[in-house]
């Protein structure tokens, strides 16, 4: 049995793959019986009409088209129109032309229409139908056209019709497997570019809270030891601030890991992800190595996505970072201007001298390609560069969703 899936039983594909196995053999027993059928065929007669007398012309062309059987395989036109030509001379001579004696034809035309193009298999086969109907009708003038008409010509188109089912069968099937082998090819590849882009996610996240953090931690640590002889009590309170830079730094870095872990792994809860609420705690951070954070907002301060406000957070922080480890000025200014459906943040360096920052140094690494693949990830752009006044300015706009208004919960 075949189900709708074109799955067949095991009973039924071992059948089949033995009589691929055994092609010829099967081919050779059919030639044999559809010779031993045109013995009787050859003596059945019209009502009302005499048998052949002479049988041995019918019995001999029949055998002959059986004979080209052997080769229906691979040559199945040849074979149509051998065994039509002997279909066609056995009509001819007056025997009458029931399945007995057209049996090569008919089992010729369904492998036709099985193997060749449906255009070239029609041709073929009207053409033999047409020829013998009226081989038929011109043997047997005083019978009756459902006899030498009609009767050879259903027999004939009736395996044309079978043939032609089996191949569209076979060919819907052949699709269906190979959509399904596409299907399967298409979801590994999806499946190998999700991990790699979580892969790169990750990575541009590792980078981020790392190099945020250590450049943090460097600049505390080298102001430590500048200030340790002249100014101890300085000194302490930076040492705090330094504690909890790496403390920080700890904890993101122990939320970002933690992604890679299975869910059973897990034996605390992660912390959110950092946004724009946290903007004040990163400028402090900032602030304890030396650099002066000034943070302003224009228009009314609107909600961003979950992603959005994360990018806006992380391209702020990589900003902050560049300024601590290459500007020459200790002041940086940070711009937060919200539009209808925008935010464009915009990070300076306020240079005091017209001193400006090496290019290399901010238009090359990791940092600036991670801003940009953060913002394109959610619709935004990055724009980097070095003003006419000495400034060098980062500048991302990013898109704004406001969430749906939710239901205020009726007061008790």
């Amino acid at each position: 049995m075949i189900n709708v899936f074109g799955r067949k039983s095991p009973v039924m594909a071992a059948w089949q793959r033995a009589l691929r196995d055994h092609a010829f053999a099967l081919d050779a027993v059919l030639a044999l019986v559809l010779f031993g059928v045109s013995f009787p065929g050859t003596r059945i007669s019209a009502p009302g009409a005499a048998a052949e007398d002479q049988w041995w012309p019918g019995v001999l062309l029949t055998g002959l088209g059986a004979v080209c059987l052997l080769w229906r395989r691979s040559r199945p036109r040849t074979v149509a129109v051998l065994t039509g030509v002997a279909g066609i001379a056995v009509a001819a001579l007056g025997y009458l032309p029931s399945i007995f004696v057209l049996g090569p034809l008919v089992v010729a035309l369904y492998t036709l229409a099985e193997r060749s193009e449906r255009k070239v298999a029609n041709s073929i086969a009207f053409t033999m139908v047409v020829l013998v109907a009226i081989a038929s009708v011109a043997a047997h003038p005083d019978q009756s056209l459902d006899i030498t008409l009609i009767a050879p010509a259903a027999s004939l188109l009736l395996p044309l019709s079978l043939g032609t089912t089996v191949r569209v069968r076979r060919a819907y099937i052949q699709s269906v497997h190979a959509r399904a082998q596409y299907a399967e090819q298409t979801r590994e590849q999806e499946a190998r570019q999700r991990v790699a882009e979580e892969r790169v996610r990750i990575a541009r996240e590792l980078h981020d809270v790392v190099a945020h953090h250590l450049a943090l931690a460097n600049a505390q640590a080298g102001a430590v030891a500048h200030i340790m002889r002249t100014k101890p009590e300085q000194a302490e309170k930076l040492v705090a601030e330094l504690a909890a830079t790496t403390s920080s730094a700890l904890r993101e870095l122990k939320g970002t890991v933690g992604l890679l872990r299975a869910a059973d792994e897990t034996d605390a809860p992660l912390q959110p992800a950092p946004g724009l609420a946290q903007l004040p705690e990163l400028a402090a951070a900032v602030g304890a190595t030396g650099l002066e954070v000034t943070v302003t907002t224009e228009g009314r301060a609107r909600p961003l996505s979950p992603g959005a406000d994360l990018t806006a957070y992380r391209i702020i922080q990589e900003a902050l970072t560049n300024v601590t480890k290459h500007a020459a000025t200790r002041e940086a200014r940070v711009l937060l201007r919200y539009a209808f459906d925008r935010l464009t943040l915009t990070v300076t360096n306020e240079a005091r001298r017209p001193a400006a920052p090496a290019p290399d140094a901010h238009n090359t690494g990791f940092g600036l390609i991670g801003m940009r693949e953060r913002a394109q990830s959610v619709g935004g752009v990055v724009r980097t560069g070095l003003r006419p006044d000495g400034v060098f300015e980062v500048t991302a706009d990013l898109p704004l969703y406001d969430p749906e208004p939710e239901e205020e919960a009726p007061s008790p």
